[in-house]
C-alpha cells in the first residue's frame, strides 16, 4: 500500500537525518536528494482518475469525472486550505509530450475550453478518500488539430488532463501533480457518435498497456476482433448468450468479402482498422461496424428477450438461409439480422408448391420503429404462413411467452 511506502520513506529518511554527522557534508545532501526524488516519484503515481469521462464526449453536454489522491489523507492533512484541481483538453501530441517527459512538462495550452474545471482536493470524512469531483463540467468547444492523411474529426483521440500543485508535509516538498484519462472522442453532432464508438472500441481493445499515447495497431488477428465484438455483443445487450462459431464464421465473410474460405481460414488472417470502419461493405452504403452497431442497437432495445432465448439465428446470410430451408417443410422459418439495412431484423421462411418445389421467401426487415410498435412475437403469431421456427419447433411453442395477452398495442 502507498501509505506503508510513505511511512516507510520517512522512518528512512528520519535515521539519515539522525546520522547526518556521520554522513558527513557531501553524502548528507545527496541521500537527500534521492530521498526527495523517491517521494516525488511515489506521490505522482498515486495521482489517479478514478471516474473516467465519457470516452465519446460531446460539446455543449455536461459530464462528470473524479480524480483521487491516495496520499492525500496523510500528506496533505496539514494544508491550511484545500488545494485545487484543474482539468484541461489536450491532443494526442500533447498527451504523448507529457508521456514522455513522465509528467515533468507542464501544459502550455489547451485545445479546449472546458467550463466548470477546476474544483478543490478534498478528503471525505467518512470514506477517507481525497478526490477531487467534477459534477458539472462542460466542453464547450475543441480546437481541432491537423489530422493524418484521411483520418477523420472521429478518429481523432485527446485527453483529459488533471493538474494540481500540492506542498507535501512535513518535507514541504512542492511537486506538480498530472494525471490523463483515458483517450477521448469528441463530436459535435449526434450522427458523429456511431463512428466514434468505433475509434474508442478498437483503442480499448487493442492498445498495448504501456503504450505512447495513443498508438494503437493498424490490423490485429481475427480471433481477436471476434472476442471484442462478443464482449460488446454481450455487454450492450446484457445477455449471458454470446456469439456462436457460425455467427464469427458469418462476420468473417462479411469483413473480409470472402464466400470461399472455411472457418479455419479466416483464424490466421488479420483484420486492418480500415475493413472494421473505413471501407463501404461492397454492394452497401455503411462499414462494416456501422452494420454490426445497428444490430447491436436493435437486440438492445427490442430483441434482448428472443436473442437470450436463442430464438434468432441472426447472424447467417441469406444464400445459407435458402439451403438450410430449401429442404424443409412448408411454414418454416428463421430470423436473420438484414444485410441490406442498419438494424432490421428479417424473417425468412419457405413456401412449397403443389409440386413440391419450394421457394424461400424473405419478409421486408423490421426496424426498431417498427418493432416498438408491434413487438416481434406478435407480428410471428400474425403471420399465418409461418409454422415452425427452425428446425422443428412449432411457433407457439417457440414463441409462445413473447406474445402480449392483449392483441394489438406497443410490444
Amino acid at each position: 500500500r502507498c501509505e506503508n511506502l510513505v511511512e516507510v520513506y520517512f522512518q528512512l529518511q528520519q535515521q539519515v537525518m539522525a546520522a547526518s554527522t556521520e554522513l558527513g557534508p557531501e553524502l548528507l545532501p545527496r541521500l537527500l536528494e534521492r530521498f526527495n526524488e523517491v517521494l516525488s516519484s511515489l506521490v505522482k503515481s498515486s495521482f489517479l482518475v478514478e471516474k473516467q469521462p465519457p470516452q465519446v464526449l460531446k460539446t455543449q453536454t455536461k459530464f462528470q469525472a473524479s480524480v483521487r489522491f491516495l496520499l492525500g489523507p496523510r500528506l496533505l492533512k496539514a494544508a491550511p486550505k484545500p488545494y485545487m484541481v484543474r482539468a484541461d483538453m489536450v491532443t494526442e501530441k500533447q498527451a504523448r509530450e507529457l508521456e514522455l517527459s513522465n509528467y515533468s512538462n507542464t501544459l502550455s495550452e489547451s485545445t479546449g475550453e472546458i467550463l466548470h474545471n477546476v474544483v478543490a482536493l478534498e478528503t471525505n470524512p467518512t470514506s477517507g478518500n481525497c478526490c477531487a469531483n467534477f459534477k458539472n463540467v462542460l466542453l464547450k468547444k475543441i480546437k481541432r488539430c491537423e489530422r493524418k492523411g484521411s483520418e477523420s474529426v472521429t478518429e481523432e483521440k485527446c485527453a483529459v488532463l488533471f493538474s494540481t500543485n500540492v506542498t507535501l508535509t512535513p518535507s514541504n516538498v512542492s511537486i506538480h501533480l498530472q494525471v490523463l484519462s483515458l483517450p477521448i472522442v469528441v463530436i459535435v453532432h449526434g450522427n458523429q457518435d456511431n463512428n466514434a464508438k468505433a475509434t474508442v472500441l478498437w483503442d480499448n481493445a487493442f492498445s498495448d498497456v504501456d503504450r505512447v499515447p495513443f498508438v494503437v495497431a493498424e490490423r490485429v488477428p481475427w480471433d481477436k476482433m471476434c472476442d471484442t465484438l462478443n464482449l460488446k455483443f454481450m455487454a450492450e445487450v446484457q445477455t449471458t448468450k454470446g456469439l456462436l462459431k457460425e455467427h464469427y464464421f458469418f462476420l468473417a465473410q462479411k469483413i473480409f468479402n470472402d464466400h470461399s474460405a472455411s472457418p479455419e481460414d479466416f483464424q490466421s488472417r488479420h483484420v486492418s482498422w480500415a475493413q472494421f470502419n473505413k471501407e463501404i461493405l461492397p454492394g452497401r452504403g455503411f462499414t462494416f461496424w456501422q452494420w454490426f452497431d445497428g444490430v447491436l442497437d436493435l437486440t438492445k432495445r427490442c430483441l434482448k428477450s428472443y436473442w437470450s432465448d436463442r430464438l434468432i439465428m441472426g447472424f447467417i446470410s441469406k444464400q445459407y438461409v435458402c439451403k438450410l430451408l430449401s429442404m424443409q417443410p412448408d411454414g418454416t422459418f428463421l430470423l436473420r439480422f438484414s444485410d441490406s439495412e442498419i438494424g432490421g431484423v428479417t424473417i425468412a421462411y419457405v413456401m412449397r408448391g403443389k409440386d413440391g418445389s419450394s421457394q424461400v421467401e424473405n419478409i421486408q426487415p423490421f426496424s426498431a420503429k417498427d418493432l416498438s410498435i408491434r413487438s416481434l412475437g406478435d407480428r410471428i403469431r400474425d403471420l399465418g404462413q409461418l409454422r415452425n421456427l427452425y428446425p422443428n419447433i412449432p411457433k407457439d411453442q417457440a414463441f409462445g411467452s413473447h406474445y402480449n395477452s392483449e392483441w394489438g398495442g406497443p410490444g
